[in-house]
């Protein structure tokens, strides 16, 4: 066997066995998201319509009223045709994705330096695409992401071929369609790619001109091919939801930096320079640079991650530590690069990735922002394989070092992993649902009363009623009891004998269960269970009304 492949078949081998171990049990539970994006999936394989009884959506799915992209849900249907409507077959398209990224990683770094020198170690040589691979197998931020049915996983796959098919056309033209398609693949699975995507095409055609302009007509045909399969999207982004969902999120709506930019402008006796001084798109610019630099602090990157524990396990950066001196090193590596067009290109796609993110109020946030991947790793490794050649010390020390020191920070990335962060994060998991779900529909009580109610203070609990008690499709959408405000946002109230809000102890009919969050009770009321999650802490009083 080529000893080549045998090392990229190694890197894949890790890279699968990290994402697909125990992925229906860690994360311990499931959020409501990937719940709606399983459930959905679910009904588009039983009857070929989505939740709202909408029959094949393609520019976007209702869900919540967030209006999904399409993308990862379509993807899902497969998996769960194989597996079953459960966590595993949700989450493995996300898991796959993040498989094949690793290895179109490879793919990618060989297109972008395919005369990079190679090093020897135990008679196996390595180069900058092989160590690319291998950093981003074993990443805490991809693996975190990956082990999740997150849209912005399989959307960060398609950025990533859309790239390599782009450098391959260089020698084949037509790979230029395929990479349009690619690139149109992103806006339909992840909402932040939709901007991204138009600024990586704009990069590109800065960057590759000559090339574009030398095969002129491949060029056309790829963007008239990209424009016609981006166009049953224009109606949904321009449709009041879409607007909506863009003023939800962007920080351009921010009402303070217009109070603030008004109060100064009269402070300054609302002259033109003051009015100039103070206009608010400053104060909106000021505002979106410092949202994009959020990205880039070192207590995000290196330390901690991101504030949310769906996306760190908030012990380990985005990147390893053991990774920050090395991305130094590959930043001055890659101004040594005699192929300027490989060095602009991993440059730009590195600092336009926070754009989309730097939009949106949370920030820095890992999920939006994951297209940007793998070219921090990419740059770590400039940066490893550049150090191997300075440091004038024996190879194989060298080589056992760097091994120890990273092998060091996935084992303890892994023990975090599965041992705390499952047991300190259960609630972000809402672990509590699937007993609840399991307990009403084998309860002798629950089974025979006539009315279930149940509170709507945790999360969307229909959704879970859907999906753990693998619910008919075409049943619920005959019975299903829902509204809908003015700002599309859907409100489930009830289907079959199940009731969801938050009525009174009183309007509660003598046998029939009312679900309260623990600790509450009421009077009148038998106690049939408490439900906890995985951790033993009580979330959900199970009440029979006497």
């Amino acid at each position: 066997m080529n000893k080549r492949i045998f090392v990229l078949g190694i890197i894949i081998t890790i890279a699968a066995t990290l994402r697909l171990y125990k992925l229906g049990d860690n994360p311990p539970g499931m959020y409501w998201d990937e719940v709606s994006l399983g459930y959905n999936a679910y009904s588009i394989l039983k009857t070929g319509r989505d939740e709202h009884n909408e029959f094949l959506p393609y520019s976007r799915f209702k869900a919540f009223g967030d209006y999904k992209p399409p993308g990862y849900i379509y993807a899902t249907v497969p998996s769960i045709a194989l597996f079953g409507l459960n966590n595993f077959a949700v989450r493995l398209p996300s898991a796959l994705a993040g498989t094949l990224t690793v290895l179109a990683t490879y793919f990618l770094v060989k297109e972008l330096f395919p005369k990079s020198k190679k090093f020897s170690i135990l008679k196996f040589q390595f180069s900058i695409a092989e160590v690319s691979a291998l950093l981003l197998a074993i990443s805490p931020w991809h693996l975190q992401i990956s082990r999740a049915a997150f849209e912005a996983n399989l959307a960060a796959l398609f950025n990533l071929l859309a790239i390599y098919l782009f450098l391959k056309s260089r020698k084949k033209p037509w790979l230029l369609i395929f990479s349009s398609i690619s690139f149109v693949a992103t806006l339909y699975t992840f909402n932040a790619n939709r901007l991204l995507s138009i600024l990586i095409v704009i990069l590109l055609a800065s960057v590759y001109w000559r090339h574009l302009w030398r095969h002129k007509k491949a060029a056309v045909i790829a963007a008239i091919i990209g424009l016609v399969f981006t166009a049953p999207l224009i109606p949904h982004l321009r449709s009041p939801e879409g607007v909506l969902r863009w003023h939800e999120v962007n920080i351009f709506a921010d009402l303070d930096v217009i109070l603030d930019s008004n109060q100064r402008i009269t402070l300054d006796g609302e002259g033109r320079l003051a009015k100039l001084a103070h206009h608010r798109y400053l104060g909106h610019a000021t505002n979106f640079l410092r949202h994009y630099f959020h990205h880039f602090n070192g207590r995000y990157l290196f330390l901690r991650g991101d504030v949310n524990p769906r996306f760190s396990v908030q012990e380990v950066g985005q990147l390893y530590l053991i990774e920050l001196p090395f991305l130094l090193i590959g930043f001055y590596a890659l101004t040594k690069l005699k192929n300027r067009q490989s060095a602009l290109t991993i440059l730009g796609w590195f600092f336009l990735g926070p754009v989309p993110a730097a939009m949106a109020r949370e920030t820095p946030h890992a999920l939006r922002t994951l297209s940007m991947l793998p070219t921090p790793h990419i740059i770590i490794a400039l940066g490893l394989v550049y150090s191997v050649k300075l440091i004038k010390i024996d190879k194989r020390i060298l080589f056992t070092v760097y091994c120890l020191l990273f092998t060091a920070s996935l084992v303890y990335f892994q023990i975090i992993y599965y041992r705390y962060y499952p047991q300190e994060y259960a609630g972000e998991w809402l672990t509590s649902y699937p007993r609840l779900v399991n307990f009403l529909n084998t309860s002798e009580a629950a089974i025979n009363a006539k009315k279930i109610t149940v509170t709507s203070d945790l999360g969307r609990p229909y959704i879970y009623f859907l999906f753990y008690g693998k619910y008919p499709p075409d049943k619920y959408a005959a019975e299903v009891r829902r509204t809908g405000n003015v700002f599309s946002v859907f409100t489930v109230h009830g289907f079959d004998k199940y009731e969801f809000g938050k009525p009174g102890p009183e309007v509660i009919a003598p046998g029939d269960i009312l679900v309260i969050r623990a600790p509450e009770t009421y009077a009148n009321f038998e106690l049939l269970t408490t439900i906890s999650d995985i951790n033993g802490f009580p979330e959900f009083n199970v009440l029979k009304k006497l």
